[in-house]
Formats: structure tokens, sequence, C-alpha cells
């Protein structure tokens, strides 16, 4: 027979306070909670291994993953928990993928600096087609800070030099790798200011280090639902 628990026990077991625990139990983390004739909660050990199997998820998926799955569990629905961790470990390949490709295109940039030269300046259209962006992309970077373009004398056009065109560059590279105009803009002025791409090259290493710690703790949570869905290990007497 399970060793009745308390709440406070089990804030205790899991280095919460109690208020976390009816909030686990409000979110629908933990499996149903029988109370006394009085109204006391009683938990059980089911409920401190599923609370642990929710914190070791949270780690690493995040707390809605984790509610997501737990839930699931709740509800006799393996496929969907499994579902929800299998997209979360999918997110996480793309973020990998999206790395990897700013890297090339980093590679691309540098072997192109060489190139530039004194090109004339160029349109906004001309730079769309060049970098593979429409034109209202162009203009929405210009108006968050990130380019600063010169206007044709008469006309405002704008006019974009070599540096301005490798800016564009690796604006669409990060945008595309999920970075923030915030992440992005100390890249550039770093860039700008350095003539090379070493902020750029530090900024790919932390994220892939942060990745990469990421990783590790969803393979933890993996582990910790895993033995949480085989149930606990029943000695022979």
């Amino acid at each position: 027979m399970d060793k009745r628990l308390r709440t406070v026990d089990l804030a205790r077991l899991a280095g919460v306070s109690t208020q976390q625990i009816r909030n686990y139990e409000d979110a629908g983390v933990l499996p149903d909670v029988p109370r006394t004739g009085s109204g006391y909660r009683v938990f059980g050990d089911e409920h401190r291994r599923a609370l642990l199997t929710y914190r070791a998820l949270a780690q690493g998926y995040g707390g809605a993953v984790a509610q997501s799955v737990m839930r699931a569990v709740r509800a006799g629905d393996e496929p969907g928990a499994l579902a929800a961790v299998d997209a979360a470990h999918a997110a996480a390949h793309e973020q990998r993928r999206a790395l990897a490709a700013t890297r090339e295109a980093l590679a691309a940039l540098a072997s192109a600096a060489a190139s530039r030269g004194t090109a004339d300046d160029l349109r906004i259209g001309e730079v769309a087609r060049l970098v593979g962006v429409r034109t209202s992309a162009l203009r929405v970077w210009e108006a968050a800070g990130l380019l600063t373009l010169r206007r044709q004398h008469g006309t405002s056009y704008r006019l974009f030099g070599p540096d301005d065109v490798r800016d564009a560059r690796i604006i669409h590279t990060l945008r595309a790798s999920h970075y923030l105009f915030g992440q992005i803009a100390p890249v550039l002025t770093d860039l700008r200011a350095s003539g090379d791409s070493e902020a750029l090259k530090a900024a790919l290493d932390a994220r892939t280090r942060t990745l990469g710690a990421r990783t590790r703790q969803m393979l933890r949570g993996a582990s910790a639902l895993t033995e949480y869905l085989d149930g606990p290990v029943i000695e022979q007497g």
C-alpha cells in the first residue's frame, strides 16, 4: 500500500511550495487526488512519481509542453503524450538545421566579401531580388533600425551600397533562423565596427551551446517519462 502523503510532504519531496502543488493539481499534471472526509488532500507514490516526471519534462521541454504531456497521460492517451514529445524534438531539429544554414550563409558571405569591390549602388528592387526577399521586408528592416540607407538626391530613392547588401543578407539569414530584431542589431553593430563577422560567429556558437544543453535536458525528461509510463518496479517476494 502506498504511503499516504500530505500536501506539505509532497511539496518537500519535490522542493516546491504547497501552493505549487495545488497549481499542479489544477493544471491536470497530477492524477486525481482523493480527499479525506474533512477535505484534506491525500497523495501517494503515484502523485510523487507524476510530479517528478513533470518537473523533469519541464526542464527540457518547457512548462506548456510538459503539462500537455502529463494531461495526455492522465487521460490515458499515451500516443498523444508521445506525439507532443516528438513535436518538441522535431522543433529542436529544425533549430539545428537553421543554425547550420546560418553558418553556411556566413561562410558564403565571407567568401563573397573579397569580390564586393566598389560595386555601384543598387535600388531596393534590385536588392530584394538579390537577397530573395520582398521590398516590404527591406523597408521593415530599415524602419527597425537594422539598415541605415542613403537616399538618392532629388528622388529620395533608397540606395544600397555593398555593405548594405551584406547586412541585408545577414538579416535575412538570421530572421530565417528565428532571431529577433533585438538580437540581430548588436551583431550588425559589431560587424560594422570591426569589419568582420566575429559577433555573428559568437552568436551562433552561443545558440549552439544553449540548444545542446536543452537537448540533454529533453533527453533526461524523456527518460523520466519512459520510467513513469512503465510504472513502478514491483519487487518479487
